[in-house]
């Protein structure tokens, strides 16, 4: 995020939903690659602890930041994250190749299963 100082680095609704906001344009979403694969396999491992703790099924979305020191910090547990194109969720699985229909189509196979 590339804020001026004094305004807090959040990403609230202007920056989700407010397009062509100061805090939408300036608010970039960013993908780890293998530079990063030690604190990617740290969160992935917080990421399930904290989906096996909620007693999740399905699909969702949690939601960590990183303080400081670099270390990941849970927000929140999102179990019922928005599937819109322009969304986080759907960012996420576009970077894994997954497209939209792809996406719904393992929703509803994790549903059918249960």
């Amino acid at each position: 995020m590339d804020f001026p100082a004094g305004v807090p680095p959040l990403v609230g609704y202007e920056a989700k939903w407010a397009t062509g906001s100061f805090e939408e344009s300036h608010t970039v979403r960013r993908f780890p690659g293998q530079e990063l694969s030690a604190l990617v396999a740290e969160v992935r491992r917080l990421a399930l602890a904290a989906w096996s703790a909620c007693g999740l099924s399905g699909y969702g979305r949690v939601d960590l930041r990183l303080d400081e020191a670099g270390l990941p910090a849970i927000l929140e547990v999102n179990a019922n994250p928005c599937l819109s194109a322009d969304a986080g969720f759907m960012a996420a699985a576009s970077q894994r190749g997954l497209s939209a229909a792809d996406v719904v189509g393992r929703v509803l196979r994790s549903a059918l299963q249960r």
